[in-house]
């Protein structure tokens, strides 16, 4: 099986030297995911594209996670199934194609789409009427129609070599990883951080990851999971780190020292204040965040202006026009969605009457009574962690009881199963597990229900990725309660 990798179009356009340098990297970042699969295969890198040859055959289940992890690689457009066979002539093309593609036009509308690298006696449109007119005489109830057909049949020809469009889909698109600067994105683990992440990845920067921990283990465990998860979906060709800095004293002193309605402004300040000198230790130019305009009072425009006043970097906010709904919608595209749902709510600081203008002289006076040897604590007990160890180091967290499949459960005795998905995931997909009590308590339930069940049975938790489960069976082991665990099927 052969892959026909098509570069994303503001590639194409670039300088030569530019074009040359960002094929390069692609073909070095392809490589390594080939290799998890088949160390043999071959690339070749064309002018526009970048073949790969695979040196055999897959599995169906290994072909399937290859050729979904094509699709994820920053900076192609669209990856091609495709098969090669010598050219010949047009007969000879029509004896390769017509059998493939005789059934799938019956009763339909298509049309042939023909590209050609290389010098030939025809041109495309040559060849796409001439196998447009053997597909009608051959295919009943078949039709050309050029500009919205039900079918498109697609070939390339490549010199001597015919390429034969198997299947397409669609690739992230952006430039190759590697191929800009570093940044380091401040991660919360709602919905808004991880996009911004993922928007710097697809478009070729290197993300390290900065946590500021509000909730003790069961937070940082979500962040740790929701970081782990993009960077091994989306950017797993370069290790980065996740950096965890213990925020706790740093939120007392906030609370202690400033005024109510600057609290949400200074929590930022100190955020970004720490976040410079972990960027500057790693030589990181810029940082990330995934603040929108007005969403909250502290994210509007004269705040973010004061927030940024404590940096010398650059700030991106890749989010900073979206609407919520756009984001939500991005982030269940993405796949960060269902982490960031059942994220448990650290609201570090809460201002009862915030202001959307804080004045710079009011905030200064403000900052000047607080202990900054609380920051300069907060930074000597960060720890760092490599993107490859996320889900690996977990030591200190509680040990969390997890049964697979049916078979496991029904050998453990005195157990119910909770489904904590929501009402609506329920109902598309109903579990039934007929010899196991089963309950229904959505996710964002359980933390006030769990309390209140006996407590001489032990209860597993479900969601269709076992993600939310293992997150609210740490949150709730936080709390005391060590008989929950998770099922998954």
């Amino acid at each position: 099986m052969n892959y026909l990798i098509k570069l994303f179009p503001e590639i194409t356009i670039k300088s030569k030297s530019a074009r040359k340098n960002l094929i390069k990297c692609l073909r070095r970042n392809l490589r390594k995911v080939v290799d998890e699969h088949d160390p043999e295969a071959r690339l070749s890198a064309s002018w526009d594209a970048i073949e790969i040859a695979l040196s055999r055959p897959l599995a169906t289940e290994a072909l399937a996670e290859f050729e979904a992890a094509l699709g994820r690689v920053p900076g192609i457009h669209e990856v091609l199934a495709v098969e090669n066979s010598p050219l010949g002539d047009f007969d000879a093309i029509a004896e390769r194609v017509l059998p493939l593609w005789l059934p799938r036009i019956a009763g339909k509308s298509f049309r042939v789409r023909v590209k050609r690298k290389g010098k030939h006696d025809f041109t495309s449109a040559d060849l796409e009427r001439y196998l447009g007119g053997k597909l009608l005489a051959g295919a009943e109830g078949a039709r050309v129609d050029l500009s919205r057909p039900e079918e498109t049949l697609a070939l390339e020809v490549n010199r001597e070599r015919l390429q034969l469009i198997g299947r397409r889909w669609p690739g992230l698109g952006g430039y190759p990883l590697g191929t800009q600067e570093s940044a380091l994105v401040l991660m919360s683990g709602g919905y808004d951080s991880p996009v911004a992440a993922y928007r710097m990845m697809r478009r070729g920067v290197k993300s390290h990851f900065l946590f500021f921990n509000l909730g003790g283990p069961a937070h940082e465990q979500g962040v740790r999971a929701i970081s782990h998860y993009l960077w091994q979906r989306y950017s797993p060709t370069h290790k980065v780190n996740f950096i965890s800095v213990p925020f706790e004293g740093v939120v007392k002193e906030i609370l202690t020292t400033i005024p109510d309605h600057l609290m949400g402004v200074v929590l930022k300040r100190m955020m970004l204040r720490v976040a410079e000198r972990v960027a500057a230790r790693a030589r990181i130019p810029s940082l990330v965040t995934g603040e929108a305009i007005a969403q909250v009072s502290s994210q509007s425009l004269h705040n973010l202006a004061m927030i940024d006043g404590v940096t010398e970097r650059l700030v991106l906010r890749p989010v900073v026009a979206d609407d919520k709904q756009t984001i939500i919608d991005e982030a269940r595209q993405i796949g960060t969605a269902a982490f960031s749902e059942s994220m448990p709510e650290y609201c570090g600081v809460i201002s009862n009457r915030p202001s959307l203008k804080v004045k710079r002289g009011e905030l200064e006076a403000a900052e000047a009574g607080f202990d900054f040897t609380v920051l300069d604590a907060a930074l000597a007990a960060a720890t760092r962690t490599r993107s490859d160890r996320l889900i690996a180091d977990q030591a200190s967290l509680p040990e969390i009881t997890t049964l697979d499949g049916e078979a496991a459960l029904a050998e453990a005795p005195r157990v119910s199963v909770i489904d904590i998905r929501h009402p609506d995931e329920r109902e598309a997909a109903p579990l039934a597990l007929p010899d196991t009590e089963l309950l229904a308590i959505p996710f964002f339930e359980l933390q006030e229900r769990a309390p209140a069940l006996p407590r001489d049975r032990h209860y597993l938790l479900y969601c269709d990725q076992g993600v939310m489960s293992r997150m609210q069976a740490l949150h709730l082991a936080d709390q005391g309660l060590a008989h929950f665990g998770v099922y998954r099927r």
